[in-house]
């Protein structure tokens, strides 16, 4: 208590730290925010990547229609379809 500097320091230092509305708790949680968000920002830019191939590849009439069919099983007019499944790519209950 002998010097006054040093005490009015230290409690400057303590309220920068915990009780200011920029303190450094409040920053660390906002740095794990940014984070976060970075981390979204990177899938969604990687899901925006593989739609623009799936529509690059859609403007092409064969491969629309290609999805068309195994997608929404779409037929063109007079056409039947089989829909084959084999036993290992069905889902069974948990029952049986």
């Amino acid at each position: 208590m002998r010097n006054i500097y040093v005490l009015v320091l230290t409690a400057f230092a303590v309220w920068m730290l915990f009780f200011d509305a920029n303190s450094f708790l409040i920053h660390q949680e906002l740095n794990q925010e940014i984070k976060k968000l970075e981390k979204q920002k990177e899938f969604l830019q990687g899901e925006i990547d593989k739609d623009k191939i799936i529509l690059d590849k859609l403007s092409n009439k064969e491969e629309l229609e290609k999805f068309a069919r195994e997608k929404y099983y779409m037929r063109k007019a007079n056409e039947e379809i089989f829909l084959i499944e084999y036993e290992d790519s069905l889902k069974l209950k948990k029952n049986e």
